[in-house]
C-alpha cells in the first residue's frame, strides 16, 4: 500500500525553526516528484514546494523564498522541508503529495496523487 506519513510539526514562536518529514511507503520516493502544501483555517489548500525526481530540482512559493528548503534523503525514503524564520502566516496543517508533477510555480495535483495525513505547525507571535 503507497502511504506517505508526515512528522515533525510543532508549535514555535515567531523567528524560531521546524524540519518536516515525509517518509513514503510502498513505493521509492525519489522515483517520484514531492511536494508541500499547507492549508490555514478558513483557507483552501496552497502548494508550497516541490522537489522533481532524479535531478532534485526544487521550486517554491515565492512567500517562502529563502526561509524553506526541500530535500530528499532516498536511503530513508523521506522528504524533509526545513522551515526558519517562521512567522505567524505560517500557521498551517503541512501536507505532502507524491505522485504528482513539480514545476516552476507550483505542482501539479492528478487523480492518482497521494496525500499524507497533515502535520501541524503553529507559530506565535
Amino acid at each position: 500500500e503507497v502511504q506517505l506519513m508526515e512528522s515533525g510539526g510543532g508549535s514555535v514562536q515567531a523567528g524560531g525553526s521546524l524540519r518536516l518529514s515525509c517518509t513514503a511507503s510502498g513505493f521509492p520516493s525519489d522515483d517520484s516528484d514531492m511536494g508541500w502544501f499547507r492549508q490555514a483555517p478558513g483557507n483552501q489548500r496552497e502548494w508550497v514546494s516541490c522537489i522533481v525526481r532524479v535531478t532534485d530540482l526544487t521550486h517554491f512559493t515565492d512567500s517562502v523564498k529563502g526561509p524553506f528548503t526541500i530535500s530528499r534523503d532516498e536511503d530513508k525514503n523521506t522528504v524533509y522541508l526545513e522551515m526558519k524564520n517562521l512567522q505567524p502566516e505560517d500557521t498551517a496543517t503541512y501536507y505532502c503529495a507524491a505522485a504528482g508533477l513539480c514545476y516552476r510555480g507550483g505542482y501539479f495535483v492528478k487523480n492518482d496523487n497521494v496525500w499524507g495525513q497533515g502535520a501541524q505547525v503553529t507559530v506565535s507571535s
